[in-house]
């Protein structure tokens, strides 16, 4: 596969036939995609848990804050789910910050304390977890029409609640998933 077809930086959308439970459904922003795989965070399935939880475990000794309550955990795939992905916009730099074009994406503590103290980053997605493709992986589930992609927009990302962003980028690309259908065949 050459160079311009690797989908870094662009969504990947469920198909509605997608039958593995942890991809259902789901909307994942592609942070890597070359020769060697791919690496994912689904960004539209919270876990339940809130910044309040996790900072309890970093931070005990101070009180949550209302924000950090507030503010969802979202599950970003199976792979290494007791680790954490903060996405945000690029002009946001902490201790460990990988640099992706128009955003970043942050693995150390400090982006977490950042956010839950109210400062910048003001938008974000914390993830616990990814998904992951070994090389060839992807490439073979897209050729399968199991995904569907689109570049990314960060208003999908940080603006929309989650519940809307798989629909709104498939709409981006003129789609109505709820018009597909389930079935997979070939003619």
């Amino acid at each position: 596969m050459n160079t311009s077809t690797y989908l870094k930086h662009h969504f990947l959308i469920a198909m509605p036939h997608m039958v593995d439970p942890r991809f259902a459904q789901t909307l994942i922003y592609l942070v890597e995609h070359n020769q060697d795989g791919a690496m994912g965070l689904v960004v539209n399935r919270p876990n339940g848990l809130n910044l309040a939880d996790i900072l309890e475990q970093l931070r005990p000794d101070e009180p949550p804050t209302t924000l950090s309550q507030s503010l969802p955990i979202f599950s970003g795939g199976p792979v290494q789910v007791d680790r954490g992905f903060v996405l945000h916009p690029a002009e946001a730099r902490f201790q460990a910050t990988l640099a992706l074009g128009s955003l970043g994406m942050t693995t150390s503590q400090d982006v977490l304390f950042a956010i839950a103290d109210g400062l910048d980053p003001q938008r974000h997605l914390i993830a616990l977890g990814y998904a992951g493709w070994e090389p060839g992986q992807l490439d073979a589930e897209l050729v399968d029409n199991v995904w569907l992609s689109c570049p990314a927009q960060p208003e999908i990302l940080f603006d929309l609640p989650h519940d809307q962003r798989l629909d709104a980028a498939a709409a981006s690309l003129g789609v109505d998933l709820s018009r597909l259908s389930s079935q997979v065949g070939h003619a």
